[in-house]
C-alpha cells in the first residue's frame, strides 16, 4: 500500500484534522483517507447507504456513545418487585 506525506500543512488545516478525527474516533490517518476518498467520490462497499442517513442521524463519537450508556444504564435493570 502507498504512503504519502503532506509537506507544508498550514496550522488552521491541521487542527482541523485533529478535531475531525478526535469527534468521529478514528485515527488522523484514517480520517484523512476518509475524508481524500469522499472528495474523490470513491466509498468503502457498503458505505454509501450508512452515509446516505448520516446527515439526518448524525454520528456519535465514542466518548458521546459511553456518556449515553451510561446516562441509560439504570434503565437496563429489572426490578422483580415491579411484575410482581
Amino acid at each position: 500500500m502507498k504512503s504519502i506525506t503532506i509537506h507544508g500543512m498550514d496550522a488552521d488545516l491541521a487542527s482541523r484534522l485533529e478535531r475531525s478525527a478526535r469527534e468521529s474516533g478514528l485515527s488522523l490517518n484514517k480520517t484523512i483517507k476518509k475524508l481524500l476518498a469522499g472528495a474523490l467520490g470513491i466509498s468503502p462497499a457498503g458505505a454509501g447507504r450508512r452515509r446516505s442517513f448520516q446527515g439526518l442521524c448524525g454520528k456519535w463519537s465514542k466518548e458521546q456513545a459511553k456518556e449515553f450508556r451510561q446516562a441509560v444504564s439504570d434503565l437496563e435493570r429489572v426490578e422483580p418487585e415491579d411484575w410482581a
